[in-house]
């Protein structure tokens, strides 16, 4: 298992080295910069002061030469839209997507196996109407089924239509405030969560299709062995496979689409830092936000590829070999 993490952290400092550079030189390339922030009419001066203290003024390789040297000692510049070092814009918003994701993972997937069990297992009624709900659900973009959440807590107010926390919710005790944020959690969690769990059923009702036809099982109900214990203890843990191999697109997935759910609910997380740091041109805080949105995919593909690993000895064979 050794050389198998080896090479899976190599591939993730190459992720995020790739993606960070790419969202930095494209930014550089793109026709103005951040000067265009100052106003309307900004004086000669201040603009030339400005591009200056950012490096605007320098060809781009050298710009982008020294931001990744700055970069390999965890310097990721300074933030023209905040006024700060981008780590210490990065760190908050990154905290927010995170537990935005974790919440969202978690439910996708309770949610995803167990149905897929049940209709992969069964038929029926009930097998059929999670087929079809899974479908429809699969269909849906996040920024579709945000939009209808906004517009259903809006209108009935069972749930916050955005934001992160209430207004106010500063003054509030510590326990309080957590209260406050476990409220407005689940909007941005369901309409992130409902693709991913809706693709985890498919997933998990083939692989048990398929799974509970083998001679195994087979020999297990031949031996009397109680139905809902030949499922769980026999047919499920051989039909993870499917879901811990897509597990690493599916943290990627939760995280390119909470680009649109944030802006959408706005929830303060890194796809709407990202967005603000486009529509200003903060070419540092766009490459921040690349290098820590590819840093949790490659920590996403790298938690699918162990849990691959302990379901399948298979790839533990292939990693030592």
């Amino acid at each position: 298992m050794r050389a198998f993490l080896v090479r899976r952290l190599a591939f993730a400092l190459v992720l995020v080295a790739c993606a960070s550079s790419a969202a930095f030189l494209l930014t550089r390339a793109a026709p103005g910069d951040l000067t265009t922030q100052l106003g309307a009419f900004p004086q000669p001066e201040e603009v030339a002061a400005t591009r200056a203290r950012f490096g605007l003024d320098r060809p781009v390789v050298e710009q982008w030469l020294a931001w990744g040297w700055r970069a390999l000692r965890f310097d990721l510049g300074e933030s023209f839209l905040y006024n700060r070092p981008v780590a210490r814009v990065l760190a908050p918003a990154a905290l927010n997507t995170a537990i935005l994701a974790v919440v969202a993972l978690f439910a996708a997937t309770t949610a995803g196996l167990a149905l897929g069990v049940v209709s992969g297992s069964r038929s029926g009624v009930a097998a059929a109407l999670i087929r079809v709900v899974s479908a429809v659900c699969v269909s849906l973009p996040p920024l579709v089924t945000s939009l209808v959440f906004v517009f259903l807590a809006a209108r009935t107010g069972w749930l916050p239509a955005g934001g992160m926390s209430s207004a106010g919710a500063g003054d509030l005790s510590w326990s309080a405030w957590l209260a406050d944020v476990a409220w407005h959690v689940p909007l941005p969690a369901l309409a992130l969560a409902l693709p991913i769990a809706a693709t985890f059923e498919r997933l998990q009702s083939q692989a048990m299709a398929q799974v509970v036809s083998e001679p195994f099982v087979q020999a297990a109900r031949a031996r009397g062995v109680p139905g809902a214990q030949l499922i769980w203890r026999h047919a499920w843990p051989v039909s993870l496979r499917p879901v811990c191999a897509v597990l690493g697109v599916a943290i990627g997935a939760l995280l390119s689409g909470s680009f649109v759910v944030e802006y959408v609910t706005t929830w303060p997380g890194l796809g709407r830092l990202m967005y603000e740091a486009l529509r200003a041109r903060d070419i540092y805080l766009v490459a921040g936000c690349a290098a820590m949105g590819s840093a949790f995919l490659a920590c996403g593909t790298l938690a699918g590829d162990l849990l691959l690993a302990a379901v399948d000895p298979r790839v533990r064979d292939e990693a030592g070999t």
